[in-house]
């Protein structure tokens, strides 16, 4: 007869391991907080004009330097909170906005808004950039759905396809209406032009990390596959829809606000889930925080680099996503070996 403890002490080793999964406030986090607010200090007071120094100083200050931090830090949580939905409805740690062709579809929106209406207000982009956001979005993971793919490899590669047919006709729209200066805009993401009155739309992400934060643990049984999910009784078609919705948002907001910010939904995800494994949940406040951290630091590099002329953010972010991504193809490549 086996007694009760001797149960507990089988039982007891795998208990401590998932609360640990489950628990948030650990002192890395926290330390990750203050890793973050450290970098929005910098970022403070990081520029060209000398607040301290100048009689406008100050003003100067809370009309830019603040809406830029804010800016930074929302449109950080945003984009590496889309990429680890993607990777988890997609199931492919190599998918997200910038790989699959949405911010693509974004910028192809904010053209078609610019031709449509003639100076069109802020509101009136990000509607055309949320709308073209979606629809590309969905004929991705539509396309996905109905071809088998022998390799997780080939997917980011469709995307990639995708994305770069959607450029070349939005360049070439641009170029036959005489609108190009809309594409080089779009496609240069920088928060140089960032400043009061210009930046308030992004805190609609709020918004929109709250509505996973709900949905978390319906999105995680989604992410197992249609046929497990239907059979934990989720409605994965209307979760698959929900999270499209939730993903177009976040990109045309940015897209519309900032312009195209490459890769960093691949790099953050990635690398939360090599610690942490996949339960979106726990992992949703660290893939903000990590992305807050990691696209400050980039816009502190590109002002500080080749001072006082300013780098595009998408330029740093490219050329760090850029290693990130071959060396997660690389990674990919020896656990099969491996096996």
């Amino acid at each position: 007869m086996v007694s009760k403890s001797a149960i507990a002490e089988v039982e007891s080793p795998s208990q401590p391991q998932f609360s640990k999964h489950q628990k948030i406030w650990t002192i890395p986090f926290i330390l990750a907080i203050l890793s973050v607010v450290i970098l929005g200090i910098i970022s403070l007071f990081t520029g060209v004009y000398d607040i301290r120094g100048q009689d406008d100083g100050w003003n100067m200050f809370f009309i830019t330097r603040v809406p830029r931090t804010v800016a930074l830090m929302l449109t950080g949580a945003a984009m590496a909170m889309t990429g680890l939905i993607m990777q988890l409805m997609s199931q492919n740690k190599m998918v997200e906005p910038t790989t699959i062709g949405t911010t693509e579809w974004a910028g192809l929106g904010l053209l078609a808004v610019y031709l449509l209406f003639p100076g069109p207000t802020l509101v009136l982009r990000m509607t055309g950039a949320i709308l073209f956001s979606f629809a590309g979005t969905m004929i991705f993971f539509f396309f996905l759905r109905r071809v088998k793919l022998r390799s997780s490899l080939i997917v980011p590669i469709i995307g990639l396809m995708l994305g770069a047919v959607i450029s070349a006709f939005s360049t070439f729209t641009a170029l036959f209406f005489n609108m190009s200066q809309v594409v080089e805009s779009w496609f240069f993401g920088s928060f140089a032009a960032v400043q009061i009155g210009r930046y308030e739309y992004l805190w609609i992400i709020v918004i929109v990390t709250i509505l996973i934060f709900m949905y978390a643990n319906r999105l995680t049984l989604a992410g197992l596959g249609e046929d497990i999910a239907t059979t934990l009784g989720v409605n994965y078609n209307r979760l698959n829809l929900l999270a499209n919705a939730l993903v177009a948002v976040a990109v045309g907001v940015v897209a519309a606000v900032i312009g195209n910010i490459p890769f960093l939904g691949l790099i953050v995800p990635n690398i939360v889930s090599m610690l942490r494994g996949d339960d979106l949940r726990s992992n949703l406040p660290w893939v903000c925080v990590m992305g807050m951290g990691t696209i400050t630091l980039c816009d502190i590099l590109s002002r500080v680099i080749i001072m006082p002329f300013e780098v595009p953010v998408s330029l740093i972010l490219g050329t760090i996503g850029a290693v990130v991504f071959i060396l997660i193809l690389l990674r990919q490549r020896k656990s099969r070996r491996l096996r």
